[in-house]
């Protein structure tokens, strides 16, 4: 049996979490006017900041992506006898909770308000408890290197090959547990660059107008569909940081970069500033109107990230609202006027496909046992009506379509006009197929993201397409 005790890091380590970082958006979330109180108590230094977010926030230990690998291998020591330690710069508060939570460790070090329990104060502080090599060591980061080389062996966690190299010229290293892979596939979650297909709203005022062949109209076109990409990956990280709880307890979206500690939080905070300040360089480039429809886009956002999408309805109908902005955004750009119609037909298609959204996440908690949805005011009985709400603004949609195809614009518009016919047809079933894919619990993404992937959607976006050429062709029947 060793008799020397393991001592273990948590940030980072234990957890793939920053709870320094999470304590930060909590407050951000929950007491947003606690905010200005932070400035004077970085100050007076880390452990003042980190006991005061503590006290100010709820800390939910149980929805922490721990590393389970490595949990499993310090139960397995602990199961041999081995003494267990938890050593962290985190607030001892929420070393605590983690630590009754988990349930393994025999002792607790943890920063006091007063010394932050890191680096050099930390080697120093085991040093004096257990001597010098009297301890093995689990950590990740380089602030773990004087750690490490007072201790007797190292387990590295987490780390990159470049540390690992550090740690076994100070430290024998016993164990090496790998950190998660990344890669272009993750970077792209993280800036959710299928979400971009959606800003295709942007060309629809060109489509609709028959002026698809207005060359100057593309080139001041893709820069705005570039501003609206960076803003809208600018939001989703918002909105990853923000439901970072709401996340982790939820089935498929635990996975998501942030919400699994594949991705640092503080890279998230970084982003932010530089995607946005792109963003709006962009719009500049796209003209002045579109710059301001842009900043009203992305403060909506903000609002809704902040707060709208915690209220019944008013989640929906803004969702509904944010992509009906895509489209006046291009019009907008190329100098083209609304009409009528196709922001009536674009509010209704759009909020049946807002309520498909929220329908499919009540379906998917109610199936898991859940009576409410985690930050979201709906509970899972609201789905019936949800669908029926839901159902009639698809197919309310699509009666503005036909009055519109009954209207004298129409013929000045369309060679063939009664072909536009068709168009009532086929959108009218892939409301319906829409719907039926939510009901059968097949709605796992986003509905267009989902109509992206989908063969039967894909297929009638093609035969929209044909209809579209032979109505507007000069054809003589």
């Amino acid at each position: 049996m060793i008799k020397e005790p393991l001592v273990i890091d948590l940030d980072g380590t234990l957890t793939y979490a920053d709870t320094l970082y999470e304590s930060v958006l909590r407050l951000l979330r929950d007491r947003p006017f606690s905010v200005p109180r932070i400035l004077p108590l970085l100050f007076r230094g880390r452990p003042s900041l980190k006991q005061y977010l503590a006290a100010q926030t709820t800390f939910n230990p149980e929805t922490l992506p721990y590393n389970k690998v490595l949990l499993e291998w310090l139960k397995q020591q602990r199961a041999n006898g081995r003494q267990l330690i938890l050593c962290t710069a985190a607030d001892h508060a929420i070393a605590q909770s983690i630590a009754g939570h988990l349930g393994i460790f025999d002792q607790i070090i943890a920063s006091d308000g007063v010394v932050n329990m890191a680096g050099e104060r930390k080697a120093e502080a085991l040093v004096a408890l257990f001597k010098h090599a009297g301890y093995d060591y689990v950590g990740n980061s380089v602030y773990d290197l004087p750690v490490w080389s007072r201790g007797r062996k190292a387990v590295v966690v987490n780390a990159s090959p470049r540390l690992l190299n550090k740690a076994r010229r100070v430290a024998a290293v016993e164990k090496v547990f790998p950190r998660p892979a990344g890669g272009f596939a993750i970077w792209a979650k993280v800036l959710r660059v299928q979400q971009w297909l959606k800003n295709i709203l942007l060309f629809v005022s060109l489509l609709a107008s028959h002026n698809v062949t207005n060359r100057s109209a593309w080139l001041i076109l893709l820069p705005a569909f570039a501003a609206f990409s960076l803003c809208a990956s600018s939001v989703y990280i918002t909105n990853d940081l923000l439901d970072l709880e709401s996340d982790r307890l939820h089935p498929r979206k635990r996975l998501r970069p942030f919400a699994s500690g594949k991705v640092p939080v503080w890279i998230g905070f970084a982003l932010l500033p530089l995607l946005l300040g792109s963003s709006m360089g962009l719009a500049v480039l796209a003209g002045e109107k579109f710059f301001c429809v842009l900043a009203v886009y992305s403060i909506l956002t903000s609002a809704y990230s902040l707060a709208l999408k915690r209220w019944i309805l008013i989640d929906c109908f803004t969702l509904a609202l944010l992509y009906t902005l895509r489209i006046i955004a291009g019009a907008e750009v190329i100098g083209n006027a609304i009409s009528f119609w196709l922001l009536a037909f674009s509010v209704f298609l759009f909020l049946s496909l807002a309520f498909v959204k929220r329908y499919a996440e009540l379906e998917v908690q109610c199936f898991n046992g859940k009576k409410t949805i985690h930050g979201r005011g709906y509970q899972t009985s609201d789905a019936a009506l949800i669908q029926t709400m839901g159902m009639v603004s698809g197919y309310a949609s699509v009666l503005v379509l036909a009055l519109y195809l009954n209207s004298d614009l129409v013929l000045k518009l369309y060679k063939t006009p009664w072909i536009t016919c068709g168009y009532v047809l086929v959108m009218l079933f892939w409301i319906s197929w829409v719907w039926m894919q939510a009901h059968r619990g097949n709605m796992h993404d986003d509905p267009l993201i989902f109509a992206i992937k989908d063969r039967v959607s894909l297929s009638i976006a093609a035969l929209l397409a044909v209809l579209l050429v032979i109505s507007t062709a000069s054809i003589s029947w």
